[in-house]
């Protein structure tokens, strides 16, 4: 058990499993891009990706270039609203290359099913998903995730970027707020 802003989080997935899952989802990045050579754009979704994708991309052994767009569709809620907005977009063209879209967590897919119907549109040579995480009890939409950290059970996590009203993104494991209700 761990305490934090007067919170106690209980830990989920240690800072050693999500490091040792990262450097294979590299690897596995590395050896199914290898081919496409300077192409690979890293798209993350901001901000809860803004951790996974700084560790991930350090474990790719390709020139790979990133980029970040917003998406909200939580506010500062533990429950989506259901409805997606883009916040921020790309800031660079990203028509003829690989794209991988790299996510902290894909629970209900309303998300990542607009992102990915958004992207094509742009004419990508591919698109792929790499997400830390998968809540498969809450899905609504189901999409595709290529690449895939840890799927967990329908409870509410925070740490390693994914947050609770903007707290707990410092956190290096992923962990439960104790006595938070989902």
């Amino acid at each position: 058990m761990h305490e934090m802003d007067g919170k106690r989080l209980r830990e989920l997935i240690s800072a050693e499993s999500i490091a040792d899952r990262v450097t294979e989802l590299g690897h596995a990045l590395t050896r199914d891009y290898q081919e496409s050579g300077r192409n690979l754009v890293l798209v993350g979704v901001m901000k809860g990706s803004v951790i996974f994708l700084s560790d991930l991309c350090r474990k790719i052994a390709l020139p790979c270039m990133i980029d970040l767009i917003g998406i909200a569709s939580y506010g500062d809620e533990a429950k989506s609203s259901g409805v997606v907005k883009i916040t921020s977009d790309l800031s660079n063209s990203i028509e003829g290359k690989d794209v991988v879209v790299v996510e902290d967590i894909i629970d209900t897919g309303l998300t990542v099913s607009y992102l990915l119907e958004n992207l094509k549109t742009r004419q990508p040579r591919s698109v792929k998903v790499c997400a830390l995480l998968s809540k498969p009890e809450r899905t609504i939409v189901k999409v595709p995730i290529d690449y895939l950290g840890f799927t967990i059970p329908d409870q509410f996590v925070v740490g390693y970027g994914l947050d609770f009203a903007q707290r707990f993104r410092n956190v290096p494991f992923i962990g439960v707020v104790e006595g938070h209700a989902d």
